[in-house]
């Protein structure tokens, strides 16, 4: 979905990752599956963002740019958790992108990751918060962006997570 954000034009992509299980099983066996919402909830056809003349029903690459870094962090994050012995029971992560159309070249500037992680009890905040930035470091699809992309996790230690 695009949002105006002011008399600029800065547009906003929201997309929504969640999983949830367990990744006490170990680095091998915990499950990878997890579930992408990206407004409207259309069928997987591709339009231009409807600002730049295209079908406001369809999904634009604009928000499967930010369902990308918002999906591969997830899984990054699952993956170090997991060797860290580290038990996730949810994620769930609300990215937002921003494309001002005043600043050239047009392009999405910016990505705010806002994960909601729950992990069972054992490991402090730090030491999750660590985690997630081993995560993003090691995350390909951040890796391959120019665009600046923030994480700003919120850790919660050892609550029912399960969605």
């Amino acid at each position: 979905m695009n949002t105006p954000d002011d008399a600029h034009q800065t547009h906003r992509y929201q997309v929504r990752c969640q999983w949830s299980g367990t990744t006490a099983v170990g680095y091998d066996a915990y499950d990878r599956t997890h579930t992408a919402t990206v407004a409207p909830r259309a069928p997987f056809a591709l339009s231009s963002d409807p600002a730049f003349h295209g079908d406001p029903q369809l999904m634009n690459p604009e928000q499967l740019l930010v369902l990308a870094a918002v999906s591969c962090q997830l899984l990054s994050f699952l993956a170090v958790a997991a060797r860290a012995r580290i038990d996730v029971v949810s994620y769930e992560d609300d990215g937002v992108g921003e494309m001002p159309e005043n600043d050239k070249p047009v392009r999405i500037r910016s990505i705010v990751l806002r994960p909601k992680i729950h992990v069972a009890a054992g490991p402090t905040e730090a030491r999750v918060r660590h985690l997630v930035e081993v995560a993003h470091r090691e995350c390909y699809i951040a890796n391959s962006l120019r665009t600046d992309i923030r994480i700003e996790p919120m850790i919660i230690i050892g609550s029912s997570g399960g969605a």
